[in-house]
């Protein structure tokens, strides 16, 4: 007997070890260590840095820009647009929510983004631009015109961010957009952008 129950504690140790040696320190939430991703039929991994010693080296360790115009944004800049945290943006990637837009201008997209966001910057969807532009990227999020007006009756939902809680890039583009008669519903604001996404060590692709 007491053989075997020697055994049964070297197998429950052995496993404990191994359960151990594969575990994520450093989860995205609790029981949540990563989501995997389709991006044009490739899967991406979006989990966080597991080194706790990590520290940004890029851009994004300033804490100071000149302000006007970097001024720091509201929490609801819009009123009746949500503001969303970094696992609503995860909650919107895993159950493929609608779409997820970097409003940012193509440098810093190219740079690094979040895995699956389209890049839609701010001024293109001006209405300075011109109707035939506006059409195509209104009829990409899924509105439909007829009779020189649009429905957004079947409109996706699109989740907008860009560099962070000092950048206006994302607010514009929201503001472009209303001004368009996208339905506020229909829209989300991720207030923390790149800044906050890389704070938090969350994976950023370059597209």
């Amino acid at each position: 007997m007491t053989g075997k129950f020697s055994l049964a504690v070297k197998l429950l140790s052995l496993s404990l070890l191994i359960s151990s040696g594969n575990a994520v320190e450093v989860n995205i939430k609790e029981g949540l260590p990563h989501i995997d991703v389709d991006i044009n039929g490739k899967s991406v991994r979006i989990e966080r840095i597991q080194d706790t010693n990590y520290k940004l080296k890029n851009s994004y360790t300033k804490t100071s820009r000149p302000a006007p115009p970097f001024t720091i944004q509201p929490f609801e800049p819009i009123a009746g647009i949500e503001t969303v945290t970094e696992l609503n943006v995860i909650d919107f990637l895993s159950k493929n929510g609608g779409l997820l837009i970097d409003a940012r201008m193509p440098k810093w997209y190219e740079v690094g983004t979040i895995p699956g966001a389209n890049n839609i910057p701010f001024s293109i969807l001006s209405s300075r631009n011109g109707q035939a532009l506006i059409s195509k990227i209104l009829d990409l999020f899924g509105a439909k015109e007829s009779a020189g007006k649009w429905d957004f009756s079947t409109a996706q939902t699109i989740l907008v961010f860009d560099n962070g809680p000092w950048c206006q890039q994302g607010v514009r583009a929201m503001k472009n957009l209303v001004e368009l008669g996208y339905p506020k519903s229909k829209i989300k604001y991720y207030r923390g952008g790149i800044q906050y996404w890389q704070l938090l060590g969350l994976t950023t692709i370059k597209p």
